[in-house]
């Protein structure tokens, strides 16, 4: 059972599995055939207001971060959902547009979704 995260705008691979795009817009100059996605979790996602409030304060990754985590907590049909896509496949890869590969909502959300696994085991 794995979370990876890839960027969308990278080329599918059979060693990614079950991909599932984890933003709420969908990303720019990507068509749908291109991103062979099995699933858009669209409610994983940060709200609109968070990720507004992210993009007017760049540099606060880590209160971004808290307060994501904060929505997730709130948001148990969501985790259990993307829990049961890791259950069910192995290897789930969790897609972003944000161009910040280190920085950034997919990766909070697969060290969250981790943890969460890891607890439960």
């Amino acid at each position: 059972m794995a979370f990876l995260v890839k960027r969308i705008h990278e080329p599918a691979d059979p060693a990614d599995g079950y991909r599932v795009l984890v933003d709420r817009l969908w990303p720019r100059g990507v068509s749908k055939e291109r991103a062979a996605l099995d699933e858009w979790a669209k409610d994983a996602a940060p709200s609109t207001a968070l990720r507004q409030w992210f993009h007017r304060n760049s540099g606060a990754f880590t209160e971004f971060s808290l307060r994501y985590r904060a929505e997730l907590d709130a948001n148990p049909e969501a985790v259990a959902a993307l829990r049961r896509c890791d259950s069910e496949h192995g290897t789930v890869t969790l897609l972003h547009g944000v161009r910040d590969t280190t920085d950034n909502h997919a990766r909070v959300l697969a060290e969250y979704l981790s943890s969460y696994t890891e607890l439960m085991s």
